[in-house]
């Protein structure tokens, strides 16, 4: 990562290079017991980095989860879960986010929705890394920025094709 050899770099460096990088897994785990806004600002509590509500709320209100920020986990449904470990992978402003399958349990409609905030934020300047099995969804992303799409074939990193 930025020319760097990562396997040459001491655990430190590692730790601050993890720092840029926001991760949106498939299955996101929250603490049930903690409200929506108190799990997105985790990884700033963790960092111990201040936590301002203000820029906590406009960042669940660009995901579209402003009204539910009082709400616990389990009354979430799969596009507002999505939505918020999106959010929650962006709250430390990283270079990079990863997303591990980010709408395989959702429906076309809310796919788009998660898209669309993927693209916003590859057009500030962010790299989005996608995985994903839904050749609609990359379609849908290649029309909307120049996404360069590769493919894992027989264990090896591959350029895609037209066929897509």
């Amino acid at each position: 990562m930025e020319d760097r050899d990562l396997r040459a770099m001491s655990r430190d460096d590692v730790a601050q290079m993890r720092r840029r990088i926001g991760v949106v897994h498939q299955d996101c785990q929250f603490l049930d017991h903690l409200p929506l806004v108190e799990n997105v600002a985790l990884p700033l509590t963790a960092a111990g980095q201040p936590v301002s509500p203000e820029d906590l709320f406009d960042l669940l209100s660009w995901v579209g989860l402003k009204s539910l920020a009082d709400h616990l986990p389990p009354s979430l449904s799969g596009g507002e879960r999505q939505r918020a470990a999106l959010a929650r992978a962006v709250v430390m402003s990283p270079d990079v986010i990863l997303a591990d399958e980010p709408t395989g349990n959702l429906d076309w409609e809310m796919s788009l929705r998660l898209l669309t905030l993927l693209v916003e934020l590859n057009k500030m300047g962010k790299t989005i890394l996608i995985a994903t099995h839904d050749l609609n969804l990359i379609r849908s992303a290649k029309s909307q920025v120049p996404a360069r799409v590769l493919r894992i074939s027989n264990r090896r990193l591959q350029l895609a094709g037209s066929d897509l």
